[in-house]
């Protein structure tokens, strides 16, 4: 038996990176999956997002690791996509356990310079989750058991961890402060009807939302960025594996924190405490 045997987790952002490493371990403590991901290009994002392809491979992932997993293709930044994504999973598994608001991107550098990356940033990850949360609770109250809610902050909702001040740069920290007061918000909010809700709160992790070619040009041009050692971690690493933040979650979502709420957890080999 696994550490959330029978639990039902929904995952946004679920195709590749965080977002595919949490439902893969999910699924190895026993989780059923409902995933959804927008599967298409926010033309302010410097990098190649997730693909029908990489969600396909996280299906097959999953069911690899023994576990069950419903996809959508949608949009946290519609709440029709959002309810379709989270209705096809009630459908397939009758019940709602866990919710991990993770979908995430990070205009920050080239088209970074264009306001349209503050929209973006700030409608994907703070509106987005808000209107996650908005639509998954009604069901977590409705079923009168309790619960568990993770929002993916960053070392960047503690500190600035900032390149620059471009508007995508910009949104990006101010998204990732916002959730903070969310989950503070549906904390104390849900805490009588025993639904924990906290963020976690990662340093850079090898994903490809970091680890790609663009990036890598922009730091090739820019050494100062990565000798600055203010976006060094103080434990000698220097990205996280997803599976380190999987890990973190698996335990928030588990009976184990059942009395863990309103945290602000960093996973980040020691950034926030320098």
């Amino acid at each position: 038996m696994g550490r959330l045997s029978d639990k039902v987790v929904f995952i946004t952002g679920v195709a590749r990176g965080q977002g595919r490493s949490h439902a893969v371990r999910f699924a190895e403590e026993g989780a059923r999956i409902i995933g959804m991901d927008i599967c298409e290009q926010i033309p302010t994002v410097f990098y190649p997002m997730a693909t029908r392809e990489d969600l396909a491979e996280t299906e097959r992932l999953v069911k690899e690791a023994g576990g069950e997993i419903v996809t959508t293709v949608g949009d946290v930044r519609s709440r029709e996509d959002i309810t379709r994504a989270l209705d096809a999973g009630l459908e397939q598994f009758g019940r709602l356990d866990t919710v991990i608001a993770n979908a995430g991107i990070m205009p920050v550098i080239n088209q970074g310079a264009e306001v349209q990356a503050w929209t973006d940033a700030v409608d994907v990850m703070l509106t987005g989750v808000y209107q996650v949360l908005d639509i998954a609770v009604p069901k977590l109250l409705e079923q009168g058991q309790g619960g568990s809610i993770v929002i993916t902050s960053s070392a960047a909702g503690h500190t600035s961890m900032a390149l620059n001040t471009l508007p995508g740069q910009a949104g990006y920290v101010a998204a990732k402060h916002g959730v903070v007061g969310l989950m503070r918000l549906y904390a104390n909010k849900l805490a009588k009807d025993y639904i924990r809700v906290n963020t976690v709160h990662p340093s850079a992790v090898n994903t490809p939302m970091v680890a790609n070619a663009e990036y890598g040009e922009f730091i090739n041009s820019h050494p100062e960025v990565a000798s600055d050692e203010a976006f060094k971690n103080p434990m000698p690493v220097e990205m996280l594996d997803a599976v380190d933040i999987s890990n973190a979650i698996v335990f928030l979502a588990s009976d184990e924190a059942r009395y863990i709420t309103g945290v602000t957890l960093p996973v980040d080999a020691g950034y926030y405490n320098r």
